[in-house]
Parts: structure tokens; sequence; C-alpha cells
């Protein structure tokens, strides 16, 4: 028994390291350090030693980050190909939280899986009763898959709050578009310019589809790869609009005042749809939480009332 609780101890440190070093940001202290590191070597002009330089690398970076791809590749060769790429789907849609890749991904879904059946193995052996076998194998299954979606459903949860980010930020940043484009620049001058203003989603997006125009790649496919990685609507109508008006000769500037107002319009409907679906919401703690306290409050000193007359000695209380 307390080699079982060791091995469910460290499979629940492995998880929480694995779930740490995931969510932690890529451009950390030690990164910089490293770079600072090279930096110094390039001036001196020394040779650098390369186990030094290993060495130097935190210890996420040597041990940890090449056990959870190395479990990745495992569980990637039992995976079917659509699930894989589902999970690069997402990544993409997510924007790529934290240097994550689909074999971090199913590296946590199965060691998260494995974590939450552990912890009711666990709680089924610290108690004074038995339980029964047959409970300890429903309820381990049952959090061993919640466990494994656990990632899926974090994916999905960074999948909306950027969509909602990006929807949110579009009017100002069109209405910036086209106040740019009128007044002289250039469309990729106006996105730098936009991209230089806010540190958002769009922006970021943004600043990344005028690498690609400055790489070679071709304006339109640039902003359809751009929609394609924001996975949003109002994206896609603004990227086929502007794609349209350079096709025809359209004038940009009109064009993007139109869908900076059309933008706005859909913002505002958004609004007003989420206002409406607030009384629904409000629903259930109100009849799990507020309306039982209620009850306990105003019931109770007629509930005592009543047992303490006679008719509640015709009841026996």
């Amino acid at each position: 028994m307390t080699f079982l609780l060791i091995i469910i101890l460290l499979i629940l440190a492995g998880a929480v390291t694995l779930t740490v070093i995931g969510l932690r940001n890529p451009q950390s202290d030690n990164d910089r350090a490293l770079q600072a590191r090279l930096e110094e070597f390039s001036q001196t002009g020394e040779l650098p030693d390369l186990r030094e330089l290993e060495l130097s690398q935190p210890f996420t970076e040597r041990i940890i980050y090449p056990m959870a791809r190395k479990l990745g590749e495992i569980a990637t060769r039992i995976t079917p190909q659509n699930a894989m790429n589902a999970i690069s789907r997402k990544l993409e849609l997510a924007g790529t939280p934290a240097r994550i890749d689909p074999t971090m991904i199913l590296a946590l879904q199965l060691v998260l899986g494995l974590a939450f059946a552990g912890v009711v193995l666990l709680v089924s052996n610290l108690g004074a009763a038995k339980w029964p076998a047959s409970r300890v194998l429903i309820l381990g299954l049952v959090f061993g898959f919640l466990g494994f979606y656990f990632p899926q459903m974090w994916l999905t949860s960074k999948i909306n709050k950027r969509q909602k980010e990006v929807r949110k930020a579009m009017p100002d940043a069109l209405d910036l578009l086209t106040i740019c484009v009128e007044a002289g620049l250039g469309f990729e001058a106006a996105m730098a310019r936009v991209s230089e203003k806010w540190a958002s989603e769009l922006s970021y997006a943004f600043a990344r589809a005028i690498q690609e125009m400055q790489l070679g790649k071709v304006r339109r496919e640039a902003l359809r790869d751009m929609a394609d990685r924001i996975g949003l609507a109002e994206m896609t109508s603004f990227v086929a609009a502007v794609i349209q008006s350079e096709q025809l000769g359209v004038s940009l500037a009109k064009v993007l005042r139109i869908q900076s107002d059309q933008m706005r319009v859909k913002r505002r409907q958004h609004a007003e749809e989420e206002a409406h679906k607030a009384p629904l919401k409000m629903l259930i703690p109100m009849t799990l939480l507020i309306f039982p306290s209620l009850m306990i409050v105003l019931m109770t000193p007629a509930a005592l009332k009543l047992f303490q007359s006679a008719l509640g000695g015709m009841f026996g209380f």
C-alpha cells in the first residue's frame, strides 16, 4: 500500500509539473539568460563549450520537456492522424500558447487521466470504510476520462477567449486602419501601425501577416492564412472584402469604413445576445444557492414555532 501511494504521488507531481511548464511564458528569464550567455561568448570571441551551454539551460528545458515530448510521441504512435490534426488545429486557433505542441497535449492527457484516476484510488484507500470495487472502478473511469479531456477543454477555453478578444478589438482596429489609409499610408503600413498601437491578439495576427508578406508571400494568401489562424467569421468577412477590393479596384478606404461599421454593429449584437443569456445563466445559482438559503431563513422560525405548538405535539415533536 505504501508503494502504491508513492506511485500515485509521483504521478500527481508529474502532472502538476507538466501543467505548470505548459502554461509558463516562453520568454522566461531563463531563456533571456541563455541568450545573454551566447551574446557574451560572441563578444569575447571565445569558442563556447557545448556541454557548458547545455548545463546552463534550465532543468525544464533539459529534462522535463524532452520527457514530455517523448511521452507524447509514444501516444502519437497509437493516435489516429485525424485526432492529431484536430489537436494541431485547436493549437493554431488558440495561438499556440506557451510553446505547446500536439505531443505535449497528448502527454498531458495521458498523465492527467492517470492522475485523476489515481486520486480516486488514493481517496478510496485513505478512509476507514472500504469502498466496493465497483464504486472505485466507476469513479476511477469517470475521473480518468475527465482528466484525459481536461487539456482539450482548456484549449477550447483559450480559443474562445482569443476569438472574443479579436472580435472586441476589430472595430477600433479597422477605424485606425481606415484613418491610416485615408491619410495616405499603404495597407501593409497601416497594418503595421495597428500592430504597434496595441498589444492584443489581433495586433499579433497583423504583425505575423506583415512578416509573411515581407518574406515574399502574396498579400491575399497571407490574409487568408491569418483568417484561418483566427477562425472567426468577422475576420473571414474582412479578409474577403479586402481581397475583393484589391481585385476589383474599389477604394480600400471606403471598404474599410463599411467593414468597420459592420463590425461595430456585430459587436453590439453579440453583446445584446450575451445580455439576453444572462437571466438564464443566473437561474442555476439562484435555484441551487439563493432560493434554498432564503427558504431556510424564512421558514425555519415558522417551523420552530410549529414544532412547539400543539400541532407539533400531535406529530411527536
